[in-house]
């Protein structure tokens, strides 16, 4: 499942670094972290998606804790 949402993200290195971490978790296909744009973009498994989601956030608030993703 792919899914775009709208992130809050103070600096070009600091999107790099959540980017990184992110793509290292479990069930993650890819996510990208477009500093420019304030999106995020996560493709993981459907099954998981909801969790996975939630611990791609918690992962990215350790690296920068200003980091926030917008879930309608």
């Amino acid at each position: 499942m792919k899914k775009k949402f709208k992130c809050e993200i103070d600096c070009a290195n600091c999107a790099a670094k959540i980017e990184d971490a992110i793509n290292k978790l479990d069930g993650v296909e890819e996510a990208r972290v477009n500093f420019m744009a304030q999106k995020f973009t996560l493709v993981a498994d459907d099954d998981r998606f909801d969790e996975i989601l939630e611990t791609a956030i918690m992962t990215g608030k350790k690296i920068e804790p200003d980091f926030t993703v917008e879930i309608k």
